[in-house]
């Protein structure tokens, strides 16, 4: 009995297992989405002058108000509209989760020890993160509604706005560092972060990464004031959850990957100090993706929603050359041996 113990936590220790599941993975992400959505309504809340979550449990700030929400999304009805295209209208939710969570997989939170220890964990993590657009137009589509459509439509723009100059921006600190390893790059950021050594990076990255996840100001696709909620108009109970759930986990994990790149990851817990370190490290990380995330969840409260035009011109028209000026500032810092 104790030794099949020992073998389950034995596996459940072993990184292809924790990373997906544990950390940085299913449970984290879970973590990360119900604390993100109760610090945004605190902080609009701060910031606005109104009242936040309050009234359910005032000493507690308000917190099991989420659990009210989640109970109310696993109970909800689920209505399917006649008209629409029943199985991608189905699927498609659990599909754009599953490609939201995917990418952790490539993501270290401690030398050698990711889900999927690659060379190349920067691009693949990217890509996969990139295929989440592909899901939304699958549910604008199969719901078969002017709104829907028209938001399926608005998410097809903003991609090929944001999605270039995100890759540049990352790729430049690939070039800048000569390597495409998430591990390498932040093992070569123990002295100087990649935002320090590169600013016109980290700041199209970021900017690209609010695009991504469709946060605000950049909340286009589903701007409630025009279409209603976008492609997501009809969904309901547990799918709208997953709908909502997935650019919540897309931005954590372009967040952890911002942090690796820009904020030096792990360090200073790990490197020169040691493996006893190892937990320390992995905390650091969270700690730094976490104050990412939490000021990407108070921008909402102090900026309205741009325009799909002018989105749509800051990404071509201010992102995508900085990012270019990003590779050549990369390129000559690797030309004078900065790096």
């Amino acid at each position: 009995m104790w030794e099949l113990i020992d073998v389950i936590i034995r596996l459940l220790l072993s990184p292809p297992v924790f990373a997906p599941l544990i950390y940085p993975g299913l449970v984290t992400v879970l973590i990360i989405l119900v604390s993100l959505i109760w610090l945004g309504r605190k902080i609009a809340a701060k910031v606005q002058l109104r009242y936040g979550p309050y009234y359910i449990a005032k000493r507690l700030g308000g917190a099991p108000q989420l659990i009210a929400d989640a109970i109310r999304f696993m109970f909800q009805e689920v209505i399917v509209p006649r008209t629409a295209d029943k199985i991608p209208y189905l699927l498609a939710p659990a599909l754009a989760m599953t490609l939201g969570l995917v990418p952790v997989v490539f993501i270290p939170v401690a030398p050698g020890f990711a889900g999927i220890v690659t060379s190349y964990s920067l691009p693949l993590a990217l890509a996969l993160s990139s295929l989440l657009p592909i899901t939304v137009i699958l549910m604008a589509w199969s719901a078969n509604n002017k709104f829907t459509i028209q938001g399926g439509v608005r998410e097809a723009f903003m991609v090929i706005a944001y999605e270039i100059p995100l890759f540049v921006a990352a790729l430049s600190m690939g070039l800048a560092y000569g390597t495409l390893s998430l591990e390498e790059i932040v093992e070569k950021q123990v002295l100087v972060p990649g935002a320090v050594l590169n600013p016109l990076a980290a700041f199209v990255f970021y900017v690209s990464m609010l695009m991504s996840a469709g946060k605000l100001p950049f909340d286009i696709v589903e701007g409630e004031q025009e279409i209603v909620a976008g492609p997501f108009t009809e969904y309901s109970g547990i799918l709208y959850g997953l709908v909502m759930g997935a650019s919540y986990a897309q931005l954590y994990v372009l967040s952890m990957i911002f942090t690796e790149v820009f904020l030096a990851g792990w360090h200073p817990f790990i490197g020169s100090l040691g493996a006893l370190y190892l937990p320390l490290g992995g905390l650091a990380l969270f700690v730094k993706a976490y104050l990412v995330l939490a000021f990407s969840v108070f921008l909402r409260s102090v900026y309205g929603r741009y325009r799909l035009d002018y989105a749509l011109r800051i990404g071509w028209e201010r992102l995508f050359p900085l990012s270019v000026l990003a590779l050549f500032l990369s390129l000559g810092l690797r030309v004078v041996g900065v790096v």
